[in-house]
């Protein structure tokens, strides 16, 4: 028996629209870069805090040892790259979809869908970031000045966008001061 339909090859591919539209939501960007490079200030502290006690240990482990213990520094730099990729992917990828620092400052990290972020889309993001902002340094930052939903070169690639979470955004439509809000 011959088939007489179209036939379809490949995979099947549903693209989805713009989940935030600049135009009809501006709350959702507005003050976001920003607030973003100091949420990004606020991340680098709390990767770098544990860091700084592992190589006081290292150094004071090296010292009792007679310099034996200072053969530990060469997992240093691997066990930090470690440490990063894992917070970022469990922060970004939790329910908050933002990290400690993002929390703070009241973004969150959505794909341009609206999904919410996941892990390896989290540790995927750190990743591009810092290849991105190494070979492009000021350039990665200049992006966001110039598109409608502020986002930098990274976002771009990996298709997310930052935003304002929920309640900044409601505060900000209903023209509400941090004080006059309601509780969480």
């Amino acid at each position: 028996m011959a088939e007489t339909g179209p036939r379809k090859y490949g995979v099947a591919f549903d693209v989805k629209p713009h989940a935030y539209d600049p135009a009809a939501n501006p709350e959702l960007f507005d003050g976001v870069l920003a607030r973003r490079m100091i949420a990004f200030l606020i991340d680098v502290v709390i990767i770098a805090a544990p860091m700084v006690f592992i190589a006081l240990f290292i150094f004071v482990f090296g010292l009792v040892t007679f310099g034996l213990g200072w053969a530990l520094y060469f997992l240093f730099y691997p066990a930090g790259i470690l440490w990063a990729l894992i917070y970022y992917g469990i922060t970004l990828g939790g329910p908050n979809s933002a990290t400690v620092g993002m929390r703070v400052m009241d973004i969150e990290m959505r794909t341009w869908y609206g999904a919410p972020a996941y892990f390896v889309l989290g540790a995927v993001h750190a990743v591009i970031y810092w290849i991105t902002v190494s070979v492009l340094t000021p350039l990665v930052l200049l992006v966001g000045l110039f598109n409608d939903r502020r986002r930098l070169l990274h976002d771009i690639l990996l298709g997310t966008v930052i935003i304002n979470n929920p309640y900044r955004a409601e505060a900000m439509r209903r023209g509400w001061s941090r004080s006059e809000a309601p509780p969480l």
